[in-house]
């Protein structure tokens, strides 16, 4: 396929080997897989090579005339840090050539080793080091809109190529996904694309705040309006004029204020708390959530209309999961970042660690990942981050890993099935307990799918209370 055969051409791969027949075998191989080969047969011809082109990669054998291996190994990472390095090693040398992977070096094999773990480990190493702008499509387009977001995938691709579209007009789009995939980097590239992108990007987390405060948060307050308003106060749909608006968790916006946002993308026009008069305002509005929002209308939990003026065009976000080709470019991007912040001198994740990484089930997905990447950086002692860290980091519960709306939901149901447990389904003796009224008290247990009978009798004996009357 010629078209393969000129991308991979750019990919330029320098082998060092003393053994001519090797650097042959080597040369042939790597070439029939579609690199582009820099053959040369000891430690000083690899240098002055360097010199006049730096390659993607070093495939080095450890025993060379002259400086060995390891040596050279030493003067590429102090000239070009990133560079990975593959050794190539006889059993002699094996203590030698592990020694050097907690030095830095992306791998060894020995010999005699497989060609097909040879082309493996070659793909690795060159998916951890490739640099963003290896996702830029060909073709010379600027590409600065999506600079934040880090992908390779097929699925993230036609993502992108749909949010690139969209962002040429001022349309609304909905974009749905799971807690973690996403959702705000996909929002502020859609703004940076758009001809809003030297106007505001603002964003505000509809689940995050407060009933009480949300609308003022959203449309403003004048002097006076509550008891708090000391003075005038400018919402984010006036801050954001001319720009973007993010409704981030959308779904979490109590029926009261739908009604409000409603009127104010019909009218375009707000209405700060407290004052008479309507304040014209020109926004994009973005809306994101992780909530089906068509069980949430069936539930009489989120208006038609409002879901029809939101969704002109849907986006959704893969979970990381479903897009794990870009799972080893996330993870080496978010430790070159973070060994920054801990002054740390990374290179990598060891193969070990990064098979760990890429076949981890990843329920908090981006979020998640950068979690843990987080906490191996700040601990680990080497150059390459071993396999035992990762493994310690993904075993430990991520509770940062959900959203705050999402963790106050999940606090606030337990809450009311631990009250309604002490007082055995009596919802009045329950509200008293929590200091609420009863009408509140029976609206929060509806909102959770809760009812006293679950908890009366058996069912509270049980420990294990349903949203549903049990069949049968």
């Amino acid at each position: 396929m010629p078209g393969t055969e000129s991308a991979a051409a750019r990919t330029n791969i320098l082998v060092v080997d003393d053994d001519a027949d090797m650097l042959r075998l080597l040369s042939m191989r790597l070439t029939a897989a579609g690199y582009r080969v820099t053959a040369v047969g000891s430690a000083e011809a690899a240098l002055n090579q360097l010199d006049i082109e730096q390659p993607q990669l070093v495939l080095s054998d450890v025993q060379l005339p002259g400086r060995d291996g390891l040596a050279l190994f030493d003067l590429v990472r102090a000239r070009h840090p990133a560079l990975p390095v593959i050794l190539l090693t006889a059993h002699g040398t094996i203590p030698d050539a592990v020694e050097a992977t907690a030095r830095g070096v992306f791998t060894y094999l020995t010999k005699p080793f497989d060609g097909k773990a040879l082309l493996d480990k070659i793909a690795q190493a060159l998916a951890l080091s490739a640099p963003t702008a290896a996702v830029v499509p060909k073709g010379g387009h600027d590409e600065s809109w999506r600079d934040e977001i880090v992908s390779r995938s097929a699925r993230m691709a036609e993502v992108l190529a749909e949010a690139k579209m969209v962002a040429q007009s001022d349309a609304s789009v909905l974009m749905l996904g799971d807690s973690g995939t996403g959702k705000e980097l996909l929002a502020r590239a859609i703004h940076k694309a758009s001809s809003r992108a030297k106007k505001p990007f603002v964003a505000v987390n509809c689940g995050a705040i407060p009933e009480a405060l949300l609308e003022s948060e959203l449309f403003g307050h004048m002097r006076g309006a509550f008891t708090d308003a000391v003075t005038n106060h400018k919402g984010l749909f006036q801050t954001a004029d001319g720009g973007t608006l993010l409704l981030d968790e959308i779904g979490d916006m109590p029926l009261a204020l739908q009604v409000k946002l409603l009127r104010v993308l019909q009218e375009r026009a707000v209405r700060p708390l407290g004052s008479s008069q309507s304040i014209p305002v020109d926004v994009r509005i973005l809306s994101a959530t992780h909530r089906d929002l068509e069980v949430a209308m069936a539930a009489k939990e989120f208006r038609e209309d409002l879901y029809y003026r939101l969704n002109v065009v849907t986006l959704t976000l893969p979970p990381l999961g479903e897009r794990r080709e870009d799972i080893a470019l996330l993870a080496q991007h978010f430790l070159q970042t973070l060994a920054t912040k801990y002054s740390k001198r990374l290179s990598g994740f060891a193969p070990e660690a990064l098979k760990a990484l890429t076949t981890a089930t990843w329920p908090g997905n981006v979020r998640q990942l950068h979690n843990v990447v987080e906490q191996v950086c700040a601990l680990s002692t080497t150059p390459l981050v071993p396999l035992a860290l990762v493994q310690r980091a993904l075993r430990q519960p991520a509770i940062e890993v959900l959203p705050y709306a999402e963790a106050k939901r999940k606090f606030e149901r337990e809450y009311l099935i631990n009250l309604l447990k002490l007082t055995d389904g009596n919802a009045a003796d329950a509200a008293r307990l929590a200091d609420r009224n009863r009408t509140e008290f029976y609206r929060l247990m509806q909102k959770h799918e809760l009812t006293p009978g679950l908890f009366k009798g058996d069912s509270a004996a049980s420990g294990e209370p349903v949203a549903e009357p049990r069949q049968g």
